[in-house]
């Protein structure tokens, strides 16, 4: 395993028993961003960081049509998520910012998503571009994450921010410009909402239909 993948195993080991009852009040625009995804009729879709497996569960019944994946570095998070899934999505153990998805799973992904996860990456640019860079005509990339928090008071922000720390937790108040930086070098539309005041944001890179 790698340098990575212990150090979020011993940050998880033991709460991922806790981990959806206490996230369920400050990872805000995840079910928003499920909403969103919209995949086509028998497509496959994949979460990249699918932690305890919770977005995979509410995606599969939102989107019963869809081939569910996830990828996620940590193997404490991946055995927390085959019990949720029961088997309801194919799972790995990958890193975001080295993999390739189409050849751990062997298919094509035509929605791939980032729920809080881009933040936990050191180098979340290149996870991200990766996973741009693989879209087929029509696919889609999308994002739910910390925002800049500009529109709120400094001493929340700063409170936040210490408190993310102890979780490896980082968030990227330059997430919009380096998507769209991302989007225009790929071909791609970049759509980005900001939420909350700042507090959250969720984006989408999408490749047309045109080839």
């Amino acid at each position: 395993m790698s340098d990575a993948a212990l150090m979020m195993d011993r940050i998880y080991s033991w709460q991922t028993g806790l981990y959806d009852v206490t996230r369920r009040y400050y990872l805000l625009g995840r079910d928003q961003l499920i909403d969103a995804l919209a995949p086509p009729h028998g497509s496959n879709v994949l979460e990249i960081g699918c932690g305890t497996g919770r977005n995979l569960v509410k995606t599969s019944a939102r989107w019963p049509a869809a081939h569910l994946h996830g990828l996620d570095i940590s193997q404490v998070m991946l055995v927390k998520a085959e019990k949720s899934l029961r088997g309801g999505a194919r799972l790995a153990q990958a890193d975001a910012t080295t993999c390739e998805p189409d050849k751990i799973f062997g298919c094509v992904f035509h929605r791939v998503y980032f729920s809080y996860t881009l933040s936990m990456i050191p180098d979340w640019t290149a996870a991200l571009d990766r996973a741009a860079a693989s879209l087929p005509p029509g696919g889609a990339v999308l994002i739910a994450d910390f925002g800049d928090q500009s529109g709120l008071p400094l001493w929340f922000r700063r409170v936040l921010h210490r408190w993310l720390a102890l979780f490896h937790v980082t968030p990227c108040p330059e997430a919009e410009s380096v998507m769209r930086t991302i989007a225009a070098q790929r071909g791609l539309a970049c759509d980005f909402v900001p939420l909350y005041r700042g507090y959250a944001f969720v984006a989408a890179l999408r490749r047309t239909t045109r080839v």
